[in-house]
């Protein structure tokens, strides 16, 4: 009679005549299946043969077969398909944010980075097992999307496109199932406490051993359902970790557990004189509770960017030669007109062509108050029209636009960890092997004592030390302090920028453009006859209203005046006939030029244009770049936190040196090319100060780098936002201050939970191996450790900043001299 064989992979029957067969170690072995034989060839293929020495039982046949077919996903192969959630970067590569079902733990993430990244046209692959994404950017020329997904499949996992309904939608099916096994968890657990209270009392005062059977089973019966369907995803979570020689939190808590229940089994049926079901179901009904606590915050880390995702509509009215006509979003092309109603979102980012209105900004870039727009005004898609109805013209849509771009910047930060995590991901992974060391000494100790303790005091051990306070300490505490200060304007792009944020000793800051609006306006009229400020102020817009010159900005539009045969000077200005009489506006001696008047030395020398005629000088307007509303504030609020505030500025000495006056800014650089900022910043950070760099233009890109962490403001140059670790999107000063509370408030929390729970895992530590600790106190003392360092973190989701008013000591005098 011929033996059956077992599949290597999964463990099923293998079928007669099957002849599939994969090469380990140098031997055949056997497997069931096509799907089996393909995920055993992927892992063995990519050098993973260590998952099958490590793991303890066979793996399970593949749940959905058709998760490793490429056809599976050949509609996202398509360009309008992959409008919705693939992002084409100018050197011609493409990166996707996906939605990985399956992914449990850091071992999953690191199984698929390390098989993906081998494969032939990915460029880059990051997996955050934090929030169950992963980013995926590749070469379309060298393979297809389809192809890579599959892959995902091939290794047990499916991969799905981030788009807002996709991740409701596994955020609604992961909370049910947890919410199901906490279910079962916590009747099981009343249950079991039950009969526990029945034998305990049988113990003191005599139970017939028919009695005691009979609880002991009915015990087993309804514990097995919470350790082998409740507690599943802990005994996958170790399992995965000792595949990939990595122990984590879960292999003590599995052996805890699965120890517990199978010598409370072999009790049960062969005698012995306790067995630990209720301590079993305890236990794993806390840790559950835990973990749902964790998943609901994880949930919400997610919220801010699914978020942004949702803020554009799915439709738009498309206006065209047959009129109006609403169109899915998808269909929206650059060039397309769209009108937008009172109250309507705009669907995608472009430019007015007509009317004139006001928009809500708030979700984008935290700025409340709404925001007036006329023609040839941008808007922004996800924008809320508050006033009329507008006409507009399509410029970016799908991937291009300012929500997907957000919402990318903000899911990379998210799957970069900083260093500090990485290190208690470290501590906690070596806590985990001395715990384990431990733990075995322990019970080699204890029998030798007394054997009839030794596995009850083991097992309190290996519940009490679980480490996973310490490994929540750092996620929670970083996954709301990031989504506090996106939803305050402030988004986080780089992984240690807002760790680095907390620690920040001086700001040095850009002039133009960053301290100032980045545009002229009039500050100073001196009208030379009889004519008041507003006539002279008119002659100039309706000669101004026809130049190019940024200056011309500075000037209203003509109402009054308006100008003819005009006439453009390079260097000097604009000429035309205003009211009968021809007249100049620009450079002070062009200007008188045309009369043949004497110009001062202060126009000359000065930020001043001149305005006259045949007669003489008729005005003169002094230009300068207003500073922010807020800069003067936010300045004040910088220095009471004990930070030193500079300014580095390409600009003339004159207008810096009065923007530094205005500010009560005591240190000030002018005349600064690129090299001599990141100069400037060279010489603080050898003085051991933490710099953050604060500006917008392309100049500002080399030190914008170099600094310890920097910010960029929205309306700066790409350049800028690209190197730099944070982008303020209101554009709004005030915003750094504010985010500098929230970062020290965040590096605060981090470090209590830290604190909280490594006095917590070290203090458990002896009373357990003393034998102090019942294995039912070691599960509560667990939970409420996890529980107090999530609930701890949560707080900061849910202050929202004020104003400072604890200044803290400055670390360093400020300099008093002007460069």
């Amino acid at each position: 009679m011929r033996q059956v064989q077992d599949c290597f992979h999964c463990g099923e029957p293998v079928p007669p005549g099957l002849n599939l067969s994969v090469e380990v170690d140098g031997v055949q072995q056997p497997v069931c299946c096509t799907g089996c034989h393909a995920v055993a060839s992927t892992i063995l293929g990519a050098g993973l043969d260590a998952f099958y020495r490590f793991r303890p039982a066979p793996t399970g046949q593949p749940e959905d077969l058709a998760a490793a077919n490429a056809k599976r996903y050949a509609s996202f192969d398509q360009e309008r398909v992959q409008q919705d959630f693939v992002y084409q970067a100018q050197d011609g590569t493409r990166e996707a944010s996906i939605l990985v079902e399956g992914l449990y733990c850091a071992a999953c993430g690191w199984l698929i980075e390390k098989s993906l990244s081998e494969a032939e046209g990915v460029e880059e692959i990051r997996v955050n097992p934090a929030t169950g994404r992963a980013i995926l950017r590749w070469n379309p020329e060298t393979v297809a999307l389809s192809s890579l997904m599959a892959h995902m499949g091939r290794l047990g996992y499916k991969p799905h496109p981030v788009l807002p309904e996709a991740s409701d939608s596994q955020a609604v099916k992961e909370r049910r199932s947890a919410l199901r096994r906490l279910i079962v968890a916590g009747l099981g657990m009343m249950q079991a406490m039950m009969f526990a209270v029945a034998l305990y009392s049988g113990q003191f005062h005599g139970m017939d051993a028919i009695y005691e059977d009979f609880l002991r089973g009915v015990s087993m019966l309804v514990a097995t359902p919470v350790v082998l369907y409740a507690g599943l995803p802990i005994f996958l979570g170790a399992f995965r970790d000792l595949r990939n020689g990595r122990p984590g939190m879960d292999v003590p808590v599995a052996i805890a557990i699965g120890g517990a229940y199978s010598a409370s089994v072999w009790i049960t049926f062969a005698g012995g004189p306790e067995v630990y079901f209720d301590s079993v179901s305890m236990f794993t009904f806390f840790l559950l509770t835990a973990r749902y606590v964790e998943m609901a915050a994880r949930h919400r880390a997610n919220a801010t960017t699914d978020a942004l995702g949702r803020l554009v509509p799915s439709t738009a009215v498309r206006l065209g030669p047959d009129g109006e006509e609403e169109i899915p979003l998808r269909d929206v092309d650059v060039g397309n007109e769209l009108l937008v109603r009172p109250g309507a979102t705009i669907p995608a980012d472009g430019r007015i062509l007509a009317g004139s209105t006001s928009v809500d900004e708030s979700m984008l870039t935290g700025e409340s108050e709404p925001q007036p727009r006329s023609v040839d005004s941008p808007v922004v898609g996800g924008s809320l029209n508050l006033g009329s109805t507008i006409r507009m013209r399509v410029e970016r849509v799908g991937q291009d636009t300012m929500v997907s771009h957000i919402g990318r910047l903000l899911r990379r930060a998210q799957s970069e960890r900083p260093a500090l995590a990485k290190m208690a991901d470290v501590v906690a992974r070596w806590f985990v092997t001395v715990v384990l060391i431990a733990a075995a000494t322990v019970f080699a100790v204890w029998w030798q004592i007394d054997p009839s303790r030794a596995f009850h005091i083991t097992l309190a051990m290996l519940v009490a030390t679980c480490p996973c306070a310490l490994s929540l300490a750092m996620p929670t505490a970083l996954a709301a302090g990031t989504n506090r200060l996106a939803t305050e304007g402030l988004l986080v792009t780089r992984a240690d920028a807002l760790e680095t944020l907390a620690r920040v000793t001086h700001v040095v800051m850009d002039k133009t453009g960053t301290l100032t609006e980045g545009r002229l306006n009039v500050a100073d009229i001196r009208p030379v006859t009889d004519r008041d400020e507003g006539d002279v102020m008119a002659l100039a817009a309706a000669l101004e209203h026809h130049s190019e010159h940024p200056i011309a900005s500075a000037f209203p539009a003509p109402t009054r005046y308006t100008a003819e045969r005009t006439e453009v000077t390079r260097g000097g200005g604009v000429q035309g006939l205003v009211d009968g009489r021809t007249m100049r506006i620009g450079r002070p001696d062009w200007v008188a030029a045309l009369s043949g008047a004497p110009v001062s030395e202060e126009l000359r020398e000065g930020a001043w244009i001149a305005l006259g005629d045949e007669r003489g000088l008729l005005a003169s307007f002094r230009l300068a770049d207003r500073l922010r509303p807020e800069a003067e504030q936010t300045v004040a609020a910088l220095r009471d936190w004990g930070v030193t505030v500079e300014i580095a500025s390409g600009d003339a000495p004159e207008p810096v040196q009065d923007a530094a006056r205005e500010l009560g800014i005591h240190t000030w650089h002018a005349r600064m090319s690129p090299e001599d900022k990141v100069a400037r910043l060279r010489r603080l950070q050898s003085q051991g100060a933490v710099v953050l760099m604060v500006g917008d233009g392309i100049n500002d890109a080399p030190v914008l780098a170099g600094a310890n962490v920097s910010a960029a403001l929205n309306e700066g140059t790409a350049l800028a936002q690209t190197t730099a670790g944070m982008i303020l999107l209101g554009s709004r000063l005030s915003q750094l201050s504010d985010g500098l509370e929230t970062a020290r408030r965040t590096l605060r929390t981090i470090r209590q939970n830290l604190v909280l729970s490594a006095c917590y895992n070290a203090s458990m530590l002896p009373l357990a191996a003393m034998g102090f600790i019942p294995p039912w106190l070691a599960a509560t003392g667990m939970t409420l450790s996890s529980l107090v360092v999530v609930l701890n973190s949560r707080r900061l989701a849910g202050r929202r900043p004020h104003q400072l008013s604890c200044p803290m000591p400055a670390d360093s005098a400020r300099e008093g001299q002007p460069a």
